[in-house]
C-alpha cells in the first residue's frame, strides 16, 4: 500500500515537473494568456455582479454596497422585467433590433465568405495583397469617424451625393438619407458590410489556405474549371469555419452580428427624426439607464438581451450540430 502511495506521488511529481517544464518554455506565450483572462475576469466576470440589481430597487445614491443591500423589487423581484414586456416603447425597439439584425445576417454574413473566395481566386499575389490590406482597413476606424463620412457624403446642404443627384436632375431636391426612417436600415447594413467586410473575409482566407491543395491538382486533371472548383472543394472545405461564425453571428444576433455595432449606428446615425427605425434594445437600455437613470430597468433589459443571446447560441450550436456535424462544444 505505501508502495503504490509512493509511485502516486511520483507519477504526479513527474506530470508537474513536465507541466512546469513546458509551462516555462512558453512563458512569454503564457504571459499573453494570463494578461488575456486577467482582462476577461475583472471587465467581463466582476461586472456581472450588477446583474442582481435587475431584481432589485437600485438607487445610484447607495453606492456599490446597493447592489446587495437594496430591497427587493415587487413580484418577486420581476418588476422591472413585467414593466419592460408592458413599455409602450419595446415592440418598437424589438421590431428595429429584429429586423435589422436580420437584415445584417442574410446581407452581411455571406459578404465576407464570398470576398474571401473571390480573393483566393486571384493569381497575382502583389494585387492580392494590397486589395486584401485595403478591405481590411475600415475594421480600425471607430463608428464616429464612419459616421462622420456618411454625413459628409449624404447630408442635405454640401453632402457629394445629394449634390450629384441634384445637378445632375436625378431627384428634385437633396434626400434626407440621415432623417428619412425608411433609409436608417439601408445605411446600417450597408456601413456594417464596408467596415466588417475584409476584417471577417480574413478568417475564411485562413480556412482557405488549410484546405489539401494536391485536390485541386485532381480536380484541373479531370477538366474542373474554376466554378466547380469552388463550389466542390473550396466552399465544402471551409464548411466547418462557416457554420463556427455562423453560431457567434446569430449568439450576438440581437447586438448586430459579425459587426455588433447595432448600439453604435443607433447611437450616432440615430435622432429623434427617424427613431422609429434607428431606436434597438441596445440605444434603449442607454437610453433608460444613463439618461433616465433608471438603473434597474435597464439592467433587466440588457440581461433579457443576454438571455436571448445565450439561447441562441446553445440552440444555433445544437442545430448546426445535428445537421452539419459542426459546432463550438
Amino acid at each position: 500500500m505505501k508502495s503504490q502511495s509512493l509511485e502516486v506521488k511520483g507519477s504526479f511529481k513527474k506530470r508537474f515537473d513536465s507541466g512546469w517544464n513546458k509551462f516555462l518554455t512558453q512563458r512569454y506565450l503564457q504571459l499573453f494568456a494570463i494578461l488575456g483572462m486577467i482582462f476577461l475576469v475583472f471587465f467581463c466576470y466582476a461586472p456581472m455582479t450588477g446583474i442582481i440589481i435587475a431584481f432589485k430597487d437600485y438607487k445610484i445614491s447607495t453606492g456599490f454596497t446597493g447592489f446587495f443591500t437594496s430591497d427587493w423589487a415587487a413580484n418577486s423581484g420581476f418588476k422591472h422585467f413585467i414593466d419592460l414586456f408592458r413599455s409602450s416603447a419595446f415592440p418598437l425597439v424589438m421590431r428595429n433590433t429584429i429586423v435589422l439584425s436580420l437584415l445584417k445576417l442574410v446581407l452581411s454574413f455571406p459578404a465576407p465568405i464570398l470576398f474571401a473566395v473571390a480573393l483566393n481566386e486571384v493569381r497575382n499575389s502583389a494585387a492580392k495583397k494590397v486589395v486584401q490590406t485595403v478591405s481590411y482597413l475600415p475594421h480600425f476606424i471607430s463608428w464616429a469617424v464612419v459616421y462622420g463620412l456618411v454625413f459628409t457624403f449624404l447630408n442635405t446642404s454640401t453632402g457629394v451625393v445629394n449634390r450629384l443627384l441634384v445637378e445632375n436632375k436625378v431627384v428634385p431636391q437633396a434626400i434626407e438619407f440621415l432623417a428619412d426612417p425608411a433609409y436608417f436600415w439601408t445605411l446600417a447594413v450597408i456601413t456594417d458590410i464596408w467596415k466588417e467586410l475584409g476584417w471577417w473575409s480574413i478568417i475564411f482566407l485562413a480556412a482557405i489556405t488549410g484546405i489539401d491543395q494536391s485536390l485541386y491538382e485532381a480536380a484541373r486533371a479531370d477538366g474542373a474549371n474554376r466554378w466547380q472548383n469552388i463550389w466542390h472543394i473550396t466552399l465544402p472545405g471551409i464548411k466547418g469555419t462557416i457554420m463556427v461564425v455562423l453560431i457567434l453571428s446569430v449568439g450576438s444576433l440581437l447586438t448586430g452580428g459579425m459587426g455588433g455595432s447595432n448600439f453604435d449606428q443607433s447611437f450616432l446615425m440615430g435622432n429623434k427624426v427617424n427613431y422609429e427605425t434607428s431606436a434597438v434594445l441596445g440605444y434603449y437600455v442607454y437610453e433608460t439607464g444613463l439618461v433616465n437613470l433608471r438603473y434597474s430597468y435597464a439592467t433587466a433589459a440588457g440581461l433579457f438581451q443576454s438571455i436571448i443571446s445565450l439561447i441562441l447560441v446553445f440552440g444555433t450550436n445544437y442545430l448546426s450540430k445535428k445537421t452539419s456535424g459542426y459546432g463550438l462544444f
